[in-house]
């Protein structure tokens, strides 16, 4: 069973990582896969579809994930700075 947690952070990261992942896969000076999986990645507690994209990730390259999950974390924590420095920038008007 999937127990899918949501959060509007893990959305609004997940989502923002899947739109730049086209817009990668277009442009040669960014690579746009890297958006796609980690956006998939990312969503694979809220979304079932991304669950079962993560679970083809694992039974395929299982010595892949622990790197993904490092730059989740990455991803993560970017988006909490910048989720502070723009409420500091509403808090000091």
């Amino acid at each position: 069973m999937i127990e899918l947690r949501p959060s509007r952070r893990r959305k609004a990261i997940g989502i923002g990582c899947l739109c730049l992942g086209p817009v990668g896969l277009i442009l040669p000076i960014m690579p746009g896969f890297i958006f796609v999986g980690l956006g998939t990645f990312i969503l694979r507690d809220q979304y079932v579809w991304a669950h079962r994209g993560v679970g083809v990730i694992d039974r395929r390259w299982p010595h892949l994930i622990p790197g993904i999950e490092a730059r989740e974390e990455k991803a993560m924590a970017w988006g909490d700075r910048q989720i502070d420095r723009v409420r500091g920038i509403f808090r000091r008007q």
